[in-house]
């Protein structure tokens, strides 16, 4: 038996530059962090017993003869990319539910990678397994994601990533002190909309509007260098919560899709008691929303959103791990 944990991220800014269509051009460059909520994946090879070869556990239960069968797109792909041939049984559990925007698809995608590395008896390092997720999430699986997802979550930490022109990534961690990191920390709140969302479908309006937002995605861009100069600096730390405003601002307009009336109905109730920025998590539509709001208001603004799931957070820095590790061999006889 072997289990992965792998963290869920928020990105704070720089969202809609980490997709090869802006930043192949452009670069691209996104602050975000990993949370202390996790999703987790076990596998271990099966015993030839039953009449099915491989067992996959989620939300439903699936017992096939054949990866080709195999319904989840990333568990099928991720079977075919690691040329997996023993039959495996692989259970997920997770802390948030799926299609939120906290980027737990490609959590699931690096969890899974590797695992199926470990079974291996191989160690990965985090780019690699980071670059292997993008890959079968935009070119196995065909879902309309962008790489910062898979990045934080295979690093995990508070980061600046930057994706250049031809390819390369790289990220930064944000050095800040203990004291400035915990007042951070403090401000933020997180609260669940209630429904979800293809994040593939709402990203698709986004990227082909990209060629005529790109005044927009400037200017979030450079929010990433604004936001990380508060971070560090000695500065009111209320001023990240007046960027993620002016953020959220700007990323509705990208697509009509991102928000909705109901969306919009929660951040302004948020601000009207006492949250100074926030934003829907990831490419929008429902899901998450993070709120930056000062400790003395928080009850205030739980008061005011009480029809809302409240999940409280900190934020973590071991990204992707093997939590884990017993591994046996295949049994003979099913080779």
């Amino acid at each position: 038996m072997i289990i992965s944990r792998t963290p869920y991220r928020i990105s704070f800014f720089g969202g809609g530059t980490d997709y090869p269509v802006w930043y192949a051009k452009n670069g691209g460059c996104v602050l975000a962090a990993s949370i202390s909520r996790y999703c987790y994946i076990s596998s271990r090879y099966l015993p030839p017993f039953f009449q099915h070869k491989h067992r996959i556990v989620y939300s439903i239960v699936e017992g096939v003869r054949d990866v080709d069968e195999i319904k989840h797109p990333s568990v099928r792909e991720c079977f075919r990319f690691m040329n997996v041939s023993d039959g495996l049984e692989i259970h997920h559990d997770g802390d948030l539910p799926k299609q939120t925007g906290l980027g737990s698809s490609s959590s699931f995608t690096v969890g899974l990678l590797h695992v199926l590395h470990a079974m291996k008896g191989a160690m990965v390092t985090p780019m690699q397994v980071a670059r292997e997720a993008i890959h079968v999430e935009r070119d196995l699986c065909g879902d309309n994601v962008g790489s910062q997802d898979q990045v934080e979550a295979a690093f995990g930490g508070l980061n600046n990533i930057l994706f250049h022109e031809d390819g390369a990534i790289t990220v930064r961690p944000v050095t800040v002190s203990s004291e400035r990191k915990a007042l951070f920390e403090n401000h933020l709140m997180l609260f669940f909309t209630g429904f979800s969302r293809m994040a593939s479908d709402v990203a698709a309006e986004q990227i082909r509007n990209t060629p005529k937002k790109e005044t927009e995605l400037h200017t979030m861009q450079d929010m990433v260098g604004e936001g990380l100069s508060i971070l560090s600096g000695s500065g009111a730390i209320l001023e990240f919560g007046k960027l993620l405003h002016e953020s959220w601002q700007l990323k509705r307009s990208l697509s009509t899709r991102i928000s909705n009336e109901e969306i919009d109905g929660i951040y302004e109730t948020a601000r009207t008691a006492g949250a100074t920025g926030g934003k829907l998590c990831g490419a929008g539509g429902g899901g998450f929303m993070l709120l930056f709001v000062e400790p003395d208001k928080q009850p205030a603004v739980r008061s005011a959103l009480k029809k809302y799931l409240y999940v409280p957070f900190k934020l973590e820095s071991l990204g992707s791990q093997i939590i884990f590790f017993e591994p046996s061999g295949p049994p003979e006889s099913s080779a």
